[in-house]
């Protein structure tokens, strides 16, 4: 049985980044992910969710908004799925932060505070260089020169990272691979090295987890690892769904056709379909023991509307 979270999870992932008691770890994180650039002292945590201006606007909830005491506002985000426009969905994350800055008054003159993206991604993102790291910055396309260093969007994609605990060489790289191997462990690694890891090693520890939470948890991890299954399923949905519009096609044209056609579509298909049906059946089996709908929506994803209308 395992000794700790896993931080993957929703409340695993809010309940060590996300607690304003426990701010240090996220000030810590933050610090060794931006080390050489800037030291952050303080952070308060704001509102996650930013309601639309006008009806039928789309609103936005994160996992994790705070501010450091420069006024400078960070996004932090674990995703275990990828989306169809995850990138664009990064990119409008961002721009509502930048915006909702246009709301202090009249005499606000344009001076904005950079808005920082921290997106965990439990999946290879599709498209991409196939590294751990990717960091965006607004550059002049020919000079690379830094056009303005108000937006930044740094991607984090785990299954990327392969480094084992004596390969680790920064303090970033050993938050990454505690993280990343969390659930395996009884004890955590670098805490004589780093203090901080003391610390966390007492919240993610299960047993210290209050009755309350401890329930959340394990809604939490249910979900999570429903999501595992049903991608698996989608995976072999699809691949079986090729194979056989292969055949039906040809067989050579068919295998290099077909299965990339089905899997894709039966991936896509299964995925959101089984998906959206775990989601509502474990909201479902939450609101009748009486979770808060807030609770519920933290841990499901799914909007208050959706919820009430179970």
């Amino acid at each position: 049985m395992a000794r700790f979270i896993n931080p993957f999870t929703d409340v695993g992932f809010k309940r060590i980044f996300g607690q304003a008691i426990h701010k240090e770890l996220l000030i810590d994180f933050l610090n060794d992910l931006l080390v050489g650039e800037k030291r952050i002292t303080d952070i308060t945590f704001l509102d996650k969710e930013l309601l639309p201006d006008f009806s039928g606007d789309r609103g936005v909830i994160y996992d994790i908004y705070c501010t450091n005491e420069d006024g400078e506002q960070f996004i932090v985000e674990m995703q275990n799925r990828e989306q169809t426009f995850f990138r664009e969905r990064a990119l409008y994350y961002l721009s509502q932060a930048i915006a909702r800055q246009g709301e202090r008054g009249a005499e606000w003159k344009f001076n904005l505070k950079a808005v920082y993206g921290i997106f965990f991604m439990n999946f290879h993102l599709s498209h991409s260089p196939g590294k751990f790291r990717t960091d965006i910055v607004l550059s002049d396309r020919d000079t690379n020169e830094v056009f303005s260093d108000k937006l930044r969007f740094i991607f984090l994609q785990l299954p990327c990272f392969t480094k084992e605990e004596d390969e680790c060489q920064t303090d970033f790289e050993r938050w990454i691979y505690v993280l990343k191997n969390m659930e395996t462990f009884q004890r955590l690694p670098f805490k004589a090295r780093k203090s901080v890891f003391e610390k966390l090693e007492q919240i993610v520890d299960i047993a210290s987890l209050s009755k309350e939470d401890r329930m959340k948890y394990d809604e939490s991890i249910k979900v999570y690892r429903d999501h595992l299954a049903v991608l698996d399923f989608a995976k072999q949905e699809g691949l079986e769904l090729g194979m056989r519009q292969g055949r039906a096609e040809g067989m050579a044209k068919g295998i290099a056709e077909g299965i990339e056609q089905g899997m894709a579509k039966g991936i896509e298909q299964g995925k959101n379909e089984g998906e959206m049906n775990e989601r509502l059946k474990n909201a479902r089996r939450m609101k009748t023991k009486g979770y808060p709908i807030d609770d519920i929506a933290d841990i499901t994803g799914l909007s208050t509307e959706e919820i009430n209308s179970l």
